[in-house]
């Protein structure tokens, strides 16, 4: 089993940044790649991006390219996802989410583990 906590969220104005971390305990959080999905209300969950284990190969959503960074500290495990030029569009919950597939997958069915969630709200 592995255990994820979100932090971070919060309200922020448009074109603001807040950073997410997602703290994992239990099995080795480095035998895993991880993801973050976000899920606005009325709408189906969506991928916004992953990290290979090793922090080496990173894969985002086309829309979030260039304003998100996700990346990785497994000496601490946690996971982080640094988002800039907030858009009032990106308003949802996000999720972390940990699988065993290499590489990681943009597939939500493909994960193993999900936290909790942290809601993030960006005003007009």
């Amino acid at each position: 089993q592995v255990q994820l906590a979100e932090s971070g969220g919060g309200l922020v104005q448009a074109g603001g940044s807040l950073r997410l971390s997602c703290a994992a305990s239990g099995r080795t959080f480095s035998n895993y790649a991880m993801g973050w999905f976000r899920q606005a209300p009325g709408k189906e969950r969506e991928f916004v991006a992953v990290i290979s284990w090793s922090g080496g190969s990173t894969y985002y959503l086309d829309s979030v390219k260039g304003r998100f960074t996700i990346s990785r500290d497994n000496a601490k495990n946690t996971l982080y996802l640094q988002m800039n030029s907030l858009k009032p569009e990106d308003t949802a919950v996000y999720y972390c989410a940990a699988t065993g597939v290499p590489g990681g997958s943009s597939r939500f069915r493909e994960y193993d583990y999900w936290g909790q969630g942290t809601q993030v709200t960006v005003s007009s």
